[in-house]
């Protein structure tokens, strides 16, 4: 058990702010001179991905070809609303980090939620770009604080970070380090809540094999199981596991018929095996220390 006082938070506090400022300073090139191949061709493959103004028109053969799965992401309302719920609970007047944000759009509903700071980390520049404009425009630029770094060695502080959203980019990173970098940074009491695609489905594995350009060659050899669960477990206790998105997948094709998918999807992602046909699952990562102010 481990007791702080609120002069020992707030310095904390302010060494967090200090070496956010570090980090910042630290630009593209020196990234790129740090990165191994790996991170360097995520870096780069999420530069272009997330490029606004090169983006190709939809419909186009370009835009299909890399884009081509966003339809099914228009499915996926249980779970957004359940990352919601998870965010607006856990961040309000805590420091909250979006591991690995991309556009840093669940950084940005932290702030909206009362985060007394909401954090975004991610090794792509053109990321970090977007995810400052948008905080800008959204009104919350003042509560934000987004930085290009890498997330298997963030550089941020010992127990600094009181609640994480890790969504969707587990799979793109080593395990063997992002796990331990983030029990590091991870604050005695606080939560991280892991938002993956689950690797069973056959169906979905072969989708991804036939739409290769949508991923980088780690990423697709990557996707996570109950095996990277059962690893994390050495770094945390592991909580509240759930299933999501079966049917409602359908419903990229027949967006009429999504809330009755929805309704199917959440009977049959209670059932034990078949269960595991989910396209995507969720889990908490609980430090294993506890907090009590003094």
């Amino acid at each position: 058990m481990t007791i702080v006082n609120q002069n020992s938070m707030d310095a904390r506090f302010d060494e967090l702010l200090e070496q956010i400022r570090r980090i910042d300073r630290i630009g593209n090139d020196e990234w790129m001179r740090r990165l191994d191949d790996r991170k360097r061709a995520e870096l780069e493959f999420h530069d272009r991905d997330r490029n606004r103004e090169a983006l190709p028109a939809p419909g186009t053969d370009t835009y299909e070809k890399f884009y081509g799965n966003l339809k099914y992401y228009s499915c996926t309302e249980l779970s957004k609303t359940y990352v919601e719920r998870w965010i607006a609970t856990n961040a309000r007047g805590k420091v909250f980090l979006d591991y690995a944000c991309g556009n840093g759009f669940n950084a940005i509903r932290a702030a909206k939620a009362g985060a007394r700071l909401a954090i975004g980390i991610d090794i792509s520049a053109v990321s970090i770009q977007n995810a400052r404009a948008d905080a800008e425009r959204e009104g919350v630029s003042s509560q934000v604080q987004f930085v290009q770094a890498d997330a298997e060695q963030t550089m941020l502080p010992d127990r600094s970070i009181d609640a994480v959203v890790c969504s969707g980019m587990l799979h793109h990173l080593d395990l063997s380090y992002a796990f331990p970098e983030l029990r590091r940074v991870l604050a005695p009491g606080g939560k991280i809540l892991a938002v993956e695609a689950l690797d069973y489905n056959p169906v979905i594995k072969a989708y991804r094999l036939l739409t290769p350009a949508m991923r980088t060659d780690w990423e697709k050899a990557h996707i996570l199981s109950h095996k990277d669960v059962r690893f994390a477990r050495r770094f945390f206790n592991v909580a509240d596991v759930r299933y999501w998105h079966m049917f409602s997948i359908l419903g990229a094709r027949a967006p009429a018929l999504l809330p009755v998918f929805n309704t199917i999807d959440r009977a049959l992602t209670h059932i034990p095996l078949l269960r595991l046909m989910a396209w995507i699952f969720t889990f908490e990562l609980r430090s294993m220390e506890t907090r009590q102010e003094a």
